[in-house]
């Protein structure tokens, strides 16, 4: 689906755009394989240079609340779309029975800046963010890994699991771990009725760490504090971290053979960020870092070349691949028709 737009000499009397909300989301139920086509197709994209991405702006509206909205801005050409989305990051939010991350992804002609579409985009950015950690596992987890541990249990976690479970096929353990017993139960459970597989469930980070083959961190901090120690990485590993808040040491990268982000202009900007301070003090930089995800899925670069390579990817949240997600609802929604059309002017 792109701009839609009518012929060059026709007369619009009036616009309309789509309105996909959550439920329309859910009933949509995109595949594994759909979600990873779509996050892949825009990370090739990316690679071949044809997106433009624009590193994400924050908004904190009141300094006292826990927590800002992230606004995220892209445009991917073979799809004939530009995006914006506006996604809010409270994580206090449970304690309302709130999600922590509510937002919309609002889709646009390129050509024109005619508004095509809104959608809910909380279920967006949980499986975009679940598709480029398995696709960065895709090309960069050692050969036959078999333990991957999962640190937090927010939104984006249960897709990180299930696509790294779908992409990494020959996973024997899976270990979850996260701040709250409770929620770490819950989506232990989750875990193991959808994927049909039994979910360790540790008290500790160490124990959730030690001896994996994939490490993803997607904990909820308020504040930076090194939780996941470089000594429990496993030589060999794909270690993740992607929280807001930093959560881990200085010396993770000392250890790694390669470094990948998703994009670097987003890794060298803003005051989020796992490896903030590692980008802040040097080391992190353009010059060492190994490439970003687009360009060894565009082939550009090579990913994983030895199964002795300790290896850390990077990811912030990429616009265009919201955009990529919102191109695959639309599609299956007009196929299936879903969705609402909505008076624009």
């Amino acid at each position: 689906m792109g701009g839609g737009l009518a012929p060059a000499d026709a007369v619009v009397t009036a616009l309309e755009l789509t309105y996909l909300n959550g439920p329309d989301v859910e009933r949509l139920a995109l595949s594994n394989d759909e979600i990873l086509d779509a996050v892949e197709a825009a990370l090739r994209a990316q690679g071949r240079g044809e997106t433009v991405l624009e590193p994400r702006v924050h908004l904190k509206p009141d300094p006292a609340a826990d927590g800002h909205f992230n606004v995220l801005r892209g445009a991917v050409a073979p799809l004939g779309l530009a995006g914006v989305k506006v996604v809010g990051d409270f994580h206090g939010n449970y304690r309302s029975g709130l999600p922590s991350e509510m937002g919309l992804l609002n889709l646009f002609d390129p050509g024109t800046g005619r508004p095509l579409a809104v959608i809910d985009a909380a279920g967006i950015t949980d499986m975009r963010t679940g598709a480029v950690t398995a696709l960065g596992a895709r090309h960069l987890a050692p050969r036959g890994a078999r333990v991957l541990a999962h640190i937090g249990a927010r939104g984006t976690a249960y897709w990180n699991v299930r696509l790294l479970a779908h992409v990494l096929g020959g996973l024997e353990e899976v270990r979850v771990h996260s701040r709250r017993p409770e929620s770490r139960e819950a989506f232990a459970a989750r875990l193991e009725e959808d994927l049909a597989r039994p979910v360790v469930v540790t008290e500790d980070w160490e124990s959730c760490v030690r001896g994996a083959d994939v490490v993803v961190e997607a904990s909820r901090l308020e504040a930076p504090e090194p939780l996941l120690l470089t000594e429990w990485i496993e030589p060999g590993a794909l270690v993740v971290p992607y929280g807001t808040m930093s959560a881990v040491e200085l010396s993770l990268t000392s250890i790694m053979d390669k470094v990948v982000v998703d994009d670097w202009g987003q890794a060298g900007a803003g005051p989020y960020g796992a490896l903030r301070r590692h980008v802040d003090e040097g080391l992190v930089t353009a010059e060492n870092l190994h490439a970003e995800l687009g360009q060894i899925v565009a082939g550009l670069r090579p990913g994983r070349e030895s199964q002795d390579e300790t290896i850390l990817f990077w990811h912030r949240g990429l616009s265009i691949t919201d955009v990529a997600l919102g191109h695959a609802l639309l599609s299956k929604a007009e196929r299936l028709g879903i969705g609402q059309r909505l008076r624009y002017r």
